[in-house]
């Protein structure tokens, strides 16, 4: 325990780490996958077919595989990022194609007659898939959304084994320095994903019931 609370401050910039990594790969994975879903639900059949190709090929990819791709891959391709940006791509890259899917699964659940009356009045299909579908849709998936953001965080972890030292790569540094102090700062490190995946939960349970009121 005095090792714990000795190193008390690495593992905490290993967790801000995590936090950052969590919160930019999140932010990415949301826009893309939106953008995703919108390609499967698209009239023209050439934008179907790529975002369900993307869908398809990434989630039957795993994670593993899609970091080895990016983070060996883009050097080749002349693009030279840092570690931390590399695995924030893999995983945004990723975790896109579960975001896009829960997101169809919600805009589906729409009734297609705010659609016909949208296009009714002569919006476009971009203009009602943005103002009347996905404010809908994203108050439907608000659940299997913190489920994804929630593996997302955990997910992270991946990113140690390819130069990102966030909370489990502090925890395997240290491990191999105080090996005596395993299950202190095991306990530890368990601890603080877990208070970050509950603050998620809690964050998002707050959005579902507002969007309650909102309905």
């Amino acid at each position: 325990m005095d090792v714990f609370v000795d190193q008390f401050d690495v593992i905490l910039r290993g967790f801000w780490t995590t936090i950052r990594l969590t919160g930019l790969s999140a932010t990415v994975a949301l826009v893309l996958g939106t953008v995703l879903a919108a390609m499967r639900v698209a009239p023209a059949p050439p934008l179907r077919w790529a975002g369900a190709t993307y869908v398809d090929l990434v989630r039957n990819t795993p994670l593993t595989l899609v970091f080895v791709l990016v983070v060996f891959g883009l050097p080749e391709l002349g693009f030279q990022l840092s570690f931390f940006l590399r695995a924030a791509i893999a995983l945004s890259i990723y975790t896109a194609a579960f975001v896009a899917e829960a997101l169809r699964s919600g805009i589906n659940a729409v009734q297609s007659g705010q659609a016909e009356a949208a296009r009714a009045i002569g919006m476009t299909f971009g203009q009602t898939l943005r103002e009347v579908v996905l404010p809908q849709a994203f108050r439907t998936v608000i659940p299997p959304l913190g489920n994804i953001l929630i593996a997302l965080t955990k997910n992270s972890a991946i990113a140690e084994a390819f130069g990102v030292v966030e909370a489990t790569g502090t925890f395997d540094n240290l491990i191999r320095d105080y090996p005596e102090s395993f299950w202190a700062l095991f306990i530890g490190t368990a601890s603080g994903y877990v208070v970050i995946v509950l603050a998620i939960s809690g964050v998002l349970r707050v959005v579902e019931r507002r969007s309650v009121v909102l309905r």
